[in-house]
């Protein structure tokens, strides 16, 4: 019988193009995992559930396109200093594996049609204008479509994944399509399936990821605290909740001497609190209350073992 040759498969030199806004957006608004480890999510979660087993992710294996937020419009005190820690964290780590590549925002004063409340269906042309702020990303997405189409078509890469739902990208990805063979792969960043994947990428795309959950999210997150020169650590605003944490910090500072030694209690699994973190459990009120009558516990036991002390300081 003659010997069967089985051929290897070849891998498929992988990169991931990942839009900054749309992820924020559509998977980490309003939840504790803004501190979020790309690499780990891709590599560990993303990969090997969905695409092609042959997928290699290159040495650069991330562009990441983003933009800095505008002080004037941020939505909190500390947007602007709370991202730069991130965009820092990520150079830190993984400065050969993800490219940060930055557009802008942009704010102008623009006219807009006000809606007719008494007649929803009035025609713009026939509503009031009044002035408004317009806050615009400008460039990501150009960006990201010149940067795939270019690794693509240079014979860079033999797939590209896209992390997007924005249609803009559609006349890239055309592109890549029509002029080589490099496989699209499509992970729409979305916790849930409610958000529909446009319906044009999908088409475009070899497959698709519809979503992205929050237990992925969750196990794909940067330590608290990035060593260097000068440590960049993640924003306590960033945490599940920043109140209840900032409540016990202040309570074990008298017993750790420092916040980084409370903040290092407090990743510590704990025997008297079921093995769990303190760090995990004050993401809940629930939580956070078995934390702070721990501490009081300890408070009252710390109390009891202090001899008194007499009129001249003496211990009886």
């Amino acid at each position: 019988m003659a010997e069967v040759q089985v051929t290897a498969t070849e891998p498929l030199r992988t990169r991931i193009y990942v839009d900054g806004y749309n992820l924020y957006y559509g998977c980490l608004k309003s939840t504790p995992y803004k501190w979020l480890d790309l690499m780990t999510l891709f590599e560990r979660c993303i990969l090997p559930s969905s695409a092609p087993p042959e997928s290699v992710l290159l040495p650069l294996s991330i562009k990441f396109f983003t933009a800095k937020i505008l002080e004037k419009a941020a939505r909190a005190l500390d947007s602007v200093s709370s991202q730069a820690r991130y965009h820092t964290a990520l150079r830190k780590l993984y400065s050969e594996r993800i490219e940060l590549i930055e557009g802008y925002y942009s704010l102008i004063e623009s006219k807009a049609k006000l809606v007719n409340p008494t007649a929803p269906a009035t025609w713009p042309r026939d509503c009031q204008e009044t002035l408004v702020w317009k806050l615009e990303e400008k460039q990501s997405d150009v960006n990201l479509a010149l940067q795939a189409y270019h690794d693509a078509i240079t014979g860079e890469v033999d797939q590209v994944v896209i992390v997007t739902n924005d249609t803009d990208i559609a006349p890239a990805l055309q592109l890549i399509r029509t002029y080589t063979k490099v496989q699209i792969g499509l992970v729409v960043p979305s916790r849930t399936r409610q958000r529909i994947p446009n319906s044009e990428l999908v088409e475009l795309a070899h497959w698709v990821r519809t979503h992205i959950t929050l237990e992925e999210l969750a196990k794909s997150q940067l330590p608290r605290v990035i060593a260097g020169r000068k440590p960049t650590m993640k924003p306590e605003s960033w945490y599940a909740r920043p109140d209840l944490l900032e409540r016990v910090v202040a309570m074990a500072l008298p017993f750790t001497g420092s916040r980084g030694k409370a903040f290092k209690w407090m990743e510590d699994p704990n025997p008297h609190l079921g093995g769990r973190t303190p760090i995990e459990l004050v993401e809940t009120d629930e939580g956070a209350e078995q934390v702070i009558a721990y501490i009081e516990r300890y408070q009252q036991h710390v109390a009891g073992t202090e001899r008194p002390s007499d009129e001249d300081g003496h211990r009886s």
